[in-house]
Formats: structure tokens, sequence, C-alpha cells
């Protein structure tokens, strides 16, 4: 009777901690709550509340310096400390952003140390905010810098400068390739520094927490990723991170986006940082919740339904929390009553019951949503850091429409189009900078990577690209890719080190200012600014402008080659004529995912992901009109999920306008 009980009661722990571990990665939900001297007691014990009786069980708090550090040299915790004591009384983790301060800036924030004695002020504001607040049970990590990134300029301070010089006094000896023995009159050492002071500041700061605490995570977020990509190393950051973040401010950093398309760019965000993470769990770390007012590029007030879809994407991105920015707003400075989830009363708005019915839904699921992977589809869009750096260093058009492809934003909107057709054909690829793709595999076979106008293919590089080829892969080429080497000289012009491979090389870029119309195969598609022409020496020709090849696909080991050197994503992206391009893309690529839209649904997003139990997809109506759609699928659906009227008849789908839905699929 003893070893029955004994047994019974064993087995009953073990289910339990297997239960534990199988709903432990399921997407926590939370929100910034904003710590402001004047607040009173009762206000900051009610958002914690509040967060609390609407499912949230996360939160992010500002440890402002300003607000900490007193005139006299002593230090005050008494503020913050009532937030962390409330957080604890009801149950909220804590991401701590470590702020201090700059002289003359107080609650602004900064990006680097202004000089070595700030340098120092950081380092003891840091083991005060450590020592004390590592001991709060509701302490979940540490957050090391607010948004790293300066769109590419950096101040020119006595103390960078010293930096600077330093970084290039270590710089390895030069490589043996050279562009070829030819004058090099252009260099990027300014923008290669960048990238390695983001790194080194980061781990600086990492380093510096951990000397009085090594139990909490170690978290930063990006911002503005589509213009600040080009300053981050991720993987290098793996090293002293345990997790990677995004702030993603569709009215600040979706700037290259209209409206009806900020859910895709945000699955693109969330694409960008999983790839970065790699190993490591990552987050939306900050999540426009409310208005802005005087703040934002492109200053607006989301729906309780787009907070909705923005959700639903994070958690199909494989997101493990996101937190709004904010639950509260500011009282005073720049952002001052804006943000926020709830109103100026303290009382929810619709789109914190939004949120709410959001986290709930996760809750009664949490055997569907937890450990959540997205279905791969082996298609990889791949960027890389010194095509961004050119674009930006050869500007002269400004703002000229017709020159939309050359000036800033050019290679990063080429490659955001493929991602949007291959979404509204319910297929997400992979974003992945060039260093996060791994190219140590002996077979890539039923592998597909895009390389839309990437401008630099350095020579470093070039060995990979041949040997994916070789070694099964497929290779889609468009726009003026490979145009120069890592040292802004002419490949084309000096003999194309990957002739052999993409079938021979450019006989001429032609200017055409504006937007025009070329044939591949039987596809009329749009073009925008260059058409160019090929000198071909294998392959078969699959486009021509009069005597001009401008197009070809070539064999090379067992893979292939797909070359159009036109501008055909910003062609298509500009005009609105997608269907072309996708029937082309699709056409080629030919990828083989098991679910999917029947065919290009244009304005539907769909994306699929797996769950510790099962496939679920979320699907979203940015269509102005309801919309019909047949989905491609051996599995059974079952709706989990709904904001709107849909309808479900086997696997077709009537979804209204903004409306999102999530299916299980068994």
């Amino acid at each position: 009777m003893f070893n029955k009980l004994f047994v019974s009661c064993i087995t009953i722990v073990l289910l339990s901690l297997s239960s534990q571990k199988l709903f432990a990665d399921t997407p926590m939900i939370g929100a910034q709550i904003i710590i402001e001297p004047g607040q009173n007691d009762e206000q900051i014990d009610g958002w914690f509340k509040t967060l609390k009786d609407n499912g949230m069980s996360l939160c992010r708090i500002r440890l402002f310096e300003a607000y900490i550090h007193q005139s006299d040299g002593s230090w005050d915790f008494t503020l913050f400390d009532k937030a962390f004591k409330a957080a604890e009384k009801y149950n909220i983790k804590v991401f701590a952003t470590l702020f201090p301060t700059a002289p003359n800036n107080p609650i602004a924030g900064f990006r680097f140390p202004s000089t070595t004695q700030h340098q120092a002020q950081i380092s003891e504001y840091i083991h005060q905010m450590v020592s004390h607040y590592k001991n709060f049970k509701s302490l979940y990590g540490w957050v090391l810098l607010n948004e790293p990134g300066v769109m590419g300029y950096l101040p020119e301070t006595d103390y960078n400068k010293q930096k600077f010089n330093e970084w290039k006094k270590n710089q390895p000896a030069e490589s043996t390739y050279k562009s070829k023995g030819y004058p090099l009159l252009k260099d990027f050492d300014k923008q290669k520094f960048l990238v390695h002071y983001n790194t080194w500041y980061l781990n600086w700061i990492a380093d510096e927490i951990a000397k009085y605490d090594t139990g909490h995570d170690i978290h930063v977020n990006n911002h503005q990723i589509f213009e600040n990509v080009a300053e981050y190393d991720f993987p290098s950051w793996r090293k002293f991170l345990t997790s990677l973040g995004a702030s993603a401010h569709p009215s600040w950093h979706f700037v290259y986006f209209n409206r009806q398309q900020y859910a895709m760019a945000l699955s693109a965000n969330c694409n960008i940082i999983r790839s970065g993470a790699g190993h490591l769990p990552f987050y939306i770390t900050e999540l426009q919740g409310g208005n802005n007012t005087y703040s934002g590029m492109n200053p607006f007030c989301p729906t309780d339904k787009e907070i909705t879809q923005w959700l639903w994407v994070g958690v199909a991105s494989g997101m493990k929390g996101v937190i709004f920015w904010s639950l509260n707003s500011r009282s005073v400075a720049k952002e001052a009553g804006e943000w926020a989830l709830i109103d100026f009363q303290g009382k929810s708005t619709d789109r914190l019951n939004s949120a709410h019915q959001v986290a709930l839904s996760i809750e009664k699921n949490k055997e569907i949503f937890s450990d959540v992977k997205p279905l791969n589809s082996n298609i990889h869009i791949l960027y890389n850091r010194p095509s961004l750096w050119m674009e930006s260093a050869i500007q002269f058009n400004g703002s000229n429409i017709n020159y939309e492809g050359r000036q800033p934003g050019g290679a990063i909107k080429s490659a955001m189009t493929y991602y949007e057709i291959l979404c509204e054909n319910g297929i997400i690829p992979n974003i992945n900078e060039f260093n996060e793709f791994d190219w140590t595999k002996p077979n890539y076979e039923g592998v597909s990577i895009i390389l839309a106008n990437m401008i630099s293919l350095p020579s470093y590089d070039w060995d990979n690209i041949r040997n994916f080829v070789k070694r099964g892969g497929k290779l889609f080429v468009e726009g003026i890719t490979g145009y120069y080497d890592e040292n802004m000289f002419s490949l084309y012009s000096t003999g194309f080190p990957l002739h052999d491979v993409f079938g021979g090389s450019l006989s001429e870029v032609n200017c055409i200012p504006g937007d025009f119309k070329t044939i591949i195969d039987s596809y009329i598609m749009p073009v925008h600014l260059w058409e160019s022409y090929i000198q071909k020496e294998s392959g078969e020709v699959n486009g021509m402008k009069g005597n001009h090849i401008t197009g070809i696909r070539n064999s090379y080991g067992k893979g292939r080659v797909i070359w159009s050197p036109s501008l055909l994503g910003l062609g298509a992206r500009r005009t609105g004529n997608y269907q072309p391009l996708s029937d082309f893309l699709l056409h080629e690529l030919k990828p083989t995912i098991p679910i999917c839209f029947e065919k290009r649904e244009k304005g539907l997003f769909m994306q699929t992901s797996k769950g510790t139990k099962s496939f679920f997809s979320i699907i979203i109506n940015k269509n102005e009109e309801t919309k019909t759609l047949q989905i491609k699928s051996p599995y059974k659906p079952t709706v989990i999920f709904s904001d709107g009227k849909m309808g479900l008849n086997a696997n077709k789908l009537t979804i209204d306008p903004e409306e999102t839905v999530v299916i299980e699929w068994k």
C-alpha cells in the first residue's frame, strides 16, 4: 500500500513538473509602467493591479538616475521600491531598464558615454541599481540600454575620437584581397567602428552588471530596425545577452511602410530579431499601445483591431513576450500624455481590452501556444551591412521620387517587397544578415536565397555564394546585386568574380528614372529605375529587351541561379502591381509548405507556426472589404480565436476587414 501511494505521489509530481515545463515558454504580455516623482502610492499600486486584471504578467520600468540620485550625492530608492513591491504583490515580473544620466541630459537618454569621467559615473550608477534591486523577487532582468542605434550619426566628441583611434590601432592587417590593386578612394571605417562601438558598450554594461548579479536576464531592445540594422552585430551580442528584443512602434519605426502594411512590417521586424537572436529567446520589448500627439514620424492612435493583429503576429513569430509602451503615460517632457493603454482617468481603453482578450486566449490554449516556432519555408531573404553603408554614402537626388531605388532604404524596400509578396501567399520567408545564414551545410537542395538589390557582394562572401549553389541551393538575384565589392570597387566593369555561377556578367546598367515594364518569360513586370543587360556565358535566356538580354537562368553544380538584374521588387512596390512578380517568384522557387493560401491574396497576411501541441495559423484581412479565400492544408481546421464574424467551411475562410482569425490545424 505504501509503495503504491509513493509511486502515485511521484507520478503526480513528475506530471506536474512536466506540465510546468510544457507551458514554460507560453508568450507573456505586459506593459511599461512609467514611474515619476509626484505619483502617489495608490496610483502605482493601481497600475500593477490593472496589469494583473488584464492577464498581463510582465512589465518594464526605467530606473531614471535623475529620480534616484540626489543632489547631495545620496541615493534614494523609495519611489521605485514602491513599484517593485507592487509588482511583487500582483506577481508581475519586471524588466528594469538602466537609465543613467548624462551632462545636461537628465531624462532623455544617450547611446554612449561622453567622457571617461561620465563612464565612471555610469559604472557607479550600475553598482547602485544592481546591488539594490537584484534581491527583489519581482526582478526579471536588466535592459542594458534603451534602443541602441544612432541612424549612422556618431557625434565627433573627444571621447568618441579616442575610442575610434583605439579601435583603429587594433584592426588586423589588410587581407590579401585588395580589389585587384586599384586605388581605394573610399573606406567605411566609421561604419565598421560604429558596429564595434555598439557591441563594446553593451558588453561593458553587461560586465558591470555581472560584478553584482549573474542570476537575471540580460537584454537589450533595438529600434528603427529597417534603418539601424547596419549598426548591429547580433551574433557577437549573443555572447553577453540572454535575450534580444525590439522596439516596434509603427509611428516611429515603420516609415518605409503604410498603415495597411504595419502587421506585415512587424512580422518582418520580428523575423530580423529572431534571426539575430539565434539560440536566444526574443521579445517585442516595446510595442505602440496608444496615441501619438506630438511624437512619432507618422503619428496615429492604434485601433483595438490593430492591437489584436500585432499581438498575434508576435505570438506566431515565436516571441517570448511583448511589452506595450506603455500602460500609463508620462506626465512631463516629451511624450507627455501619449502612448498609454489606459485613459487619463486610469480606465481601460478598447486597446487594453483587446490585449486582455488575446491574453485570455493564450491562457486558455497554453498547449497550442507553448514553445512556438514559425513554420520554416526554406526561403531566405538576405541583407548585408556593406550594401546599406554604400547606399547611404552615395546620395544625390534627395527625395526625388523617380530615384527611390538609389536613395537610403532602396535595398531594404526591395527586400521587403519579396517578404510582402510571400506573406500574401501565406508563406513566411526568413530574413537573415549574411553572416547569420548557415553556410556550412553539405546539401542545400530545397533551400532558396533571395538577393534583392544587394549592391555590395564582399569578396569574403563569394565562396559562400558559390558553394551554396554548387551544393544544390537556388539563388534568386535581382536589381544591381554585386555592383560593388566591400571597397566600393566596381565588380562588373573589372571582371565579375561569380560570372560562372550567375551565367555571365553585366554589360551595362541603363538608368531610366521612374517606372517602366519588362518581360521575363511571359510575365509583364513593372521595373523601377534600372534596366540591366547581361553578357551571357551559359544558361537559358528568359528575358530580352530588343537585342539585350535582361534575364537568365543558369545551372551550376547541383543548384540554379535565376538572375534578373533590374529592380523588379521596387517596381512592383511602387506601382502596386505585385501579381506578375508573385507568379514568377513562386514558379521559380516552387516552395513546398504544408499550409498556405491556394493563391496570392492581396491585402491578406497569414503566418503559420507550430506550438507544443499542433500547428496554428493567424490570418489578418487588411482590405476594406470582406474576403473569401481558400487555404491549402492537409489538416483539419478549428477556429480558436476571432475578433470578427468570420465563417469557416472546410478550408474556405470568410474574413471581415481588419479581422484576425487564429486557426488550429490537426
